[in-house]
Parts: C-alpha cells; sequence; structure tokens
C-alpha cells in the first residue's frame, strides 16, 4: 500500500510539473510575440502606423478607460454575445426534442438544416438589417443564426446515438417516449451539450461581430470595422486582443461548469 501510494505521489506530481512547464512555455511565447512585435516596430522593421504595436495597443485602450467608452463597446458586445449564446442554447434543445418525437419531422427538416448550416452566415446579416432595421436584435438574431443549425443537427446525432438497450428497458417496464427522453435521452447527451456549448460561445461571439461589422454604432465589431476605415489600426489591434480575452474567459468558464458537473454526477 505504501509503494502504491508513493507512485501515486509521484505521478501526481510529474502531473503538476508538466502543467507548469506547458503554461510557462505558453507565456513565454507570448511574451516573445510581444517583444519582437514591439522591438521590430520601435526599430522601425515594420511600420508602426500600419502594424500598430504592443504599446500603442495598450496607450489606446488606456485613454478609453479613462472615458469609460471601452467599458461601454465591451459591455454590448459581451450582452449580445450572451444573449445569442442563450438563445441558441434554448432553440436546440426544444428543436432537438421536437425532431427526436416526431421521426417524420426530422427526415422532413434534415436536408433544409444541412443547407442552412453550410450557408455562410455573412450573407444572412445584410437581410436581417433590412427585414429588421439595425438594432441590437438584428445583432443577436445574426449571432444566433451563425450557431443554431449546426448545434441542432450536432445534439440530434447525440440523441440518436444513446444506448438502444437502454431505451428497450424503458419500454419493456412500461415507461413512455416522455421517460425515455428524461431518463435516458437527456442524462447521455449532457457530455454532448457541454461540447457544442464551448464551440457555440466562439461562433456566438463571431456573429455578434459580423453584425456589429455592419448594423452597429457600438461594440467591439464597430470599433474595428470603424477603425480600419478611418485607419485607426490602434483600435483594430486593442479590439482583437479584447475579443480573445472574451473568448477564453468565455470559453474557460464553460469548461468549469462541465468539470464541476462530471465531478457531481459522474
Amino acid at each position: 500500500m505504501n509503494d502504491v501510494s508513493i507512485a501515486q505521489q509521484n505521478f501526481l506530481l510529474s502531473q503538476k510539473k508538466h502543467r507548469r512547464v506547458v503554461r510557462t512555455g505558453r507565456l513565454c511565447l507570448f511574451l516573445l510575440f510581444l517583444i519582437l512585435w514591439e522591438g521590430a516596430a520601435q526599430a522601425g522593421a515594420i511600420d508602426s502606423f500600419i502594424f500598430s504595436s504592443p504599446s500603442k495597443a495598450a496607450l489606446c485602450a488606456y485613454g478609453m478607460l479613462l472615458d469609460y467608452s471601452l467599458f461601454t463597446h465591451i459591455g454590448v458586445t459581451l450582452f449580445e454575445t450572451i444573449a445569442s449564446f442563450g438563445f441558441v442554447i434554448l432553440f436546440t434543445v426544444i428543436i432537438t426534442v421536437a425532431l427526436w418525437y416526431n421521426r417524420r419531422l426530422s427526415e422532413t427538416l434534415e436536408p433544409y438544416l444541412v443547407v442552412l448550416n453550410s450557408l455562410p452566415k455573412s450573407a444572412l446579416a445584410p437581410l436581417l438589417i433590412v427585414w429588421l432595421g439595425a438594432n441590437y436584435t438584428t445583432i443577436i438574431l445574426t449571432g444566433v443564426s451563425v450557431a443554431i443549425f449546426g448545434s441542432i443537427l450536432s445534439l440530434y446525432t447525440s440523441f440518436q446515438s444513446v444506448d438502444a438497450e437502454k431505451v428497450k428497458l424503458i419500454y419493456t417496464l412500461g415507461g413512455r417516449k416522455s421517460h425515455v427522453l428524461a431518463k435516458v435521452i437527456l442524462p447521455a447527451s449532457i457530455p454532448s451539450l457541454f461540447s457544442i456549448m464551448k464551440v457555440n460561445i466562439g461562433l456566438c461571439l463571431v456573429g455578434v461581430i459580423i453584425g456589429e461589422f455592419i448594423a452597429s454604432r457600438q461594440g467591439l465589431g464597430y470599433l474595428i470595422i470603424y477603425g480600419s476605415q478611418v485607419f485607426k489600426l490602434d483600435w483594430v489591434i486593442m479590439s482583437i486582443a479584447i475579443l480573445c480575452i472574451l473568448a477564453c474567459g468565455l470559453y474557460g468558464l464553460i469548461s468549469g461548469l462541465e468539470k464541476r458537473y462530471l465531478k457531481k454526477f459522474s
């Protein structure tokens, strides 16, 4: 027992060391990129007007923090992303359950879902603006349109992949289709739903930025498109960096929820 315990401790220590080395490597690589970028801009190897630099982007962010305008742009994009993500998950579950309940409906709609999922979503944004106007609703729907069709197809595939023997057991014991859904299908599909959520949070952010490119006067997408039009490349670089941070934060939040769920119910 003592030998096993020592082996386990050594294994855990090696895993911690491995994670520490990986994190350190990631940080060093990122810092090296920033240093090379800043050095090239300062030395004139690249045009700092066109390519900007980390220091100029940081000064731009600092100035916009002082007048609180950056908080407004971040808040708008974050609100639109979370709203579109919430609608995607809600409608994905509802529509997938309806497709699972009615086989004829699923066979009828499947080719349309495949086509809509393959359609470039940036092509829908101008139509939504014409139909609904340039407002928050249009941007949120653009974010929803980017993610929802693929989500429905993925979750429906997960529903179809559930162990048939468990489903048969419910029916053998006198259960109905609603019992199969509640006791077998939904619980077995929770891991797949978390995977879909981790993909969708990024897709919703992309959709919102596409909408803000076309139909907004606020948000990080607006800063990117406006900054590129008037050659304020510091705004563009700063906004892209903030988007990366937001994407990582939202993904990490969902991953944390997934780990808590698996730890509690596995």
